[in-house]
């Protein structure tokens, strides 16, 4: 399962740039703390590659990479994952970040000389684990409190609940900025105050974009078909992960002895009313 996730992974990952990332890394260069960007950089990719290979785990994608002035932003189709397999991928991102501060951690302890060389680093990578941590939105924590009320109380509670959570500490962080410009003045604080605003009214599928079952809309203005060829020992995990906002799926399924038949995505999902994600595709193809 491991060797199949690297695969997917390989070849597949697409980054992108936001034009406030590369303001905000002129504004570093000239204020002396241009590693301390690139550091932070680095471990913002980590963190969303953890993302990425934990949904490839599940049979999922997530394969684009948007690089922000705070940190990193990443998407994908994650649609018909469970609340559960969620949890595990919004944890995969600060679970990287917890690895690598650990191991500098560890590096310091046999090789104290390399502390110079990999302080900041490691205080990047333990901030990044310790901010998405916070349960609000667009923050991995807010997923995970989503994901664990809606299993407790339901989708529509758990996403004003989420929303609400977003809101309460964006206000939070907003008042220790106001209260830090008698000091000090930390514009960081008001921009991260801002990013949770918008994260709080913006919806939780900001970060993972789902394919959405229901095409009418876009069949009313046409959609371009794509065509896969899978064979019968193919997964339902696996097929959906094929699937592609925008697009109308066909899928040729093949056998031992040649081609089989044409499966229509609205004939992908009438098999998934009924088979489970890790059936073998052949094995559900004459309930049709």
């Amino acid at each position: 399962m491991y060797e199949r996730a690297a695969k997917k992974m390989r070849g597949r990952m697409r980054f992108a740039v936001h034009p406030l990332f590369l303001l905000f890394g002129i504004y570093y260069a000239f204020t002396g703390r241009l590693f301390l960007f690139c550091a932070s950089t680095v471990a913002a990719v980590m963190h969303e590659c953890g993302h990425a290979f934990a949904a490839a785990r599940y049979g999922y994608r997530l394969d684009k990479v948007v690089l922000m002035p705070y940190g990193a932003l990443i998407s994908g189709d994650i649609d018909g994952i469970g609340l559960k397999e969620e949890i595990a991928v919004a944890l995969a991102g600060p679970l990287v970040n917890a690895a690598c501060a650990l191991f500098f951690a560890a590096l310091w302890w046999f090789f104290p000389e390399t502390y110079p060389y990999t302080d900041v680093a490691a205080l990047a990578s333990a901030a990044i684990f310790a901010v998405n941590l916070i349960p609000a939105y667009p923050l991995d924590g807010g997923r995970v409190l989503y994901c664990l009320l809606a299993s407790a109380r339901g989708e529509r509670f758990a996403d004003r609940a989420a929303r609400g959570a977003g809101l309460l500490f964006s206000a939070a962080v907003f008042a220790f900025f106001v209260y830090g410009c008698f000091v000090r003045v930390n514009f960081t604080m008001l921009f991260f105050a801002a990013f949770l605003l918008a994260g709080a009214l913006g919806g939780r599928e900001r970060a993972y974009i789902r394919i959405r079952r229901d095409l009418s809309k876009e069949l009313q203005k046409g959609l371009e078909v794509r065509r896969v060829a899978v064979g019968e020992s193919c997964t339902f995990r696996r097929l959906l992960t094929f699937l592609r906002r925008g697009k109308y799926a066909e899928f040729a399924v093949y056998g031992k002895d040649g081609f089989l038949c044409e499966l229509s995505e609205e004939e992908l999902w009438q098999l998934l009313e009924r088979a489970p994600l890790h059936a073998r595709l052949g094995d559900w193809l004459p309930r049709l």
